[in-house]
């Protein structure tokens, strides 16, 4: 075990745990006990990657991008996680959890979502195996991410609209974990990110680790090297930034790199920038770094972009950031937009805005004119394509 994974009490460092209503307790321990034992039996493992082959398509490409590259005076590559099937890193943790679900005999799924892109992929999944589903999503996210209500909707799922709160991912996480608590015993809950009680934010974290496992072995290809200068994502709960790190958590001479949404500014009273506002507390079932007033009442974060408009981060990420292994940089929505529209122009890629955070803060960062550069484009911007094109109207 590193100095950068969680314990078996389900800490890392000062931040994690499994702060849970008694009614859930059997739930969450019969998880706790078994996922890392089917996870590692072979047959589970054989069909966990034949369908992230077959049916999600990977390995995703680690793409070269040569103007983008020009741009900023380094190596750049892109990690084309936009590619996956449903069209973001979502579907690498929903299959391994739908497949945990039916070894556990659970009938029917619940989760949360905020860009729409892990409701989508849960939807996905259960259609796949034939379970029930139903899925929270804020009335705000409803409509900025109207494509994949309709999505997850023509897949068989049932989306509840949340009107509580600011009506985005933090509240629809809330009601989530309330059905859960009214239905524990038939119902499995499948967190979108590296969140929640532990297990969660370890068996995400495990899921999502294909990307970072890939990007080792497609470097050696390009590079013959499996060591990037800087590995860099955008980071809300933070599991594509988590499967982006995983392997390289250990290596210190790669440089990781976590985006932010700092909304309309750190200091504007609107934003989802964590570990510059933050201070620890516990939020969906775990003690991590969250937005929060003096007398530890969450502050409703605002982001335009829907799967970054999140008060907190993950506990592994508060760790990350408390020892300082990662970096974490911070850009607005202006900044976002405008590092997004760059790609389409650049490179004939249109990202999630979750995406272009990380895009974003790539003009913060310092390179050398030989450093290599992964960037993991965890989405793609069809979702978001109405944000992109009244940004552009309205500017």
């Amino acid at each position: 075990m590193n100095r950068y994974t969680v314990d078996n009490k389900g800490y890392y460092g000062n931040f994690g745990g499994a702060y849970i209503p008694e009614l859930l307790y059997p739930n969450v321990e019969e998880l706790r006990q078994t996922y890392l034992e089917l996870i590692q039996d072979a047959s589970f493992k054989d069909e966990f990657h034949r369908l992230l082959r077959d049916y999600v398509g990977r390995p995703t490409p680690l793409y070269p991008a040569v103007r983008l590259s020009e741009e900023y005076g380094a190596h750049i590559y892109l990690k084309r996680e936009d590619l996956c099937h449903t069209g973001a890193h979502k579907i690498n943790n929903t299959i391994g959890q739908i497949l945990l679900a039916r070894q556990l005999g659970k009938k029917r799924i619940v989760a949360e979502t905020g860009a729409g892109q892990h409701g989508v992929a849960t939807a996905t999944v259960c259609a796949l195996m034939g379970m029930g589903c139903t899925v929270y999503m804020g009335r705000l996210d409803m409509d900025r991410q109207r494509p994949n209500v309709e999505r997850m909707k023509l897949l068989g799922a049932e989306v509840v609209p949340v009107t509580s709160g600011n009506m985005t991912l933090k509240d629809a996480t809330n009601e989530a974990m309330r059905h859960w608590i009214n239905h524990p015993k038939e119902t499995h809950y499948i967190i979108g990110s590296v969140v929640g009680p532990h297990p969660y934010p370890d068996m995400v974290a495990r899921f999502q680790s294909v990307i970072s496992e890939e990007i080792r072995n497609q470097l050696i290809l390009h590079e013959g090297n499996p060591y990037p200068d800087y590995v860099v994502a955008c980071v809300g709960g933070g599991s594509n930034a988590a499967g982006a790190f995983y392997h390289y958590l250990d290596e210190q001479c790669v440089n990781l790199v976590g985006a932010e949404a700092a909304g309309k500014g750190i200091d504007s009273g609107e934003s989802a920038a964590t570990t510059a506002l933050g201070r620890p507390g516990v939020l969906h079932g775990s003690k991590t770094l969250l937005m929060q007033t003096d007398d530890g009442q969450v502050i409703e974060p605002y982001s335009i972009s829907a799967g970054l408009d999140y008060p907190g981060i993950g506990p592994m990420h508060a760790h990350l950031y408390e020892t300082g292994r990662v970096s974490f940089l911070n850009a607005t929505d202006e900044e976002a937009m405008r590092a997004g529209l760059e790609l389409c122009r650049l490179e004939g890629i249109i990202p999630a805005v979750e995406s272009a955070h990380a895009l974003a803060v790539l003009a913060k960062l310092d390179f050398d004119t030989d450093d290599v550069v992964v960037v993991n484009l965890s989405g793609r911007g069809d979702k978001d394509l109405e944000t992109y094109i009244r940004w552009r109207d309205e500017g």
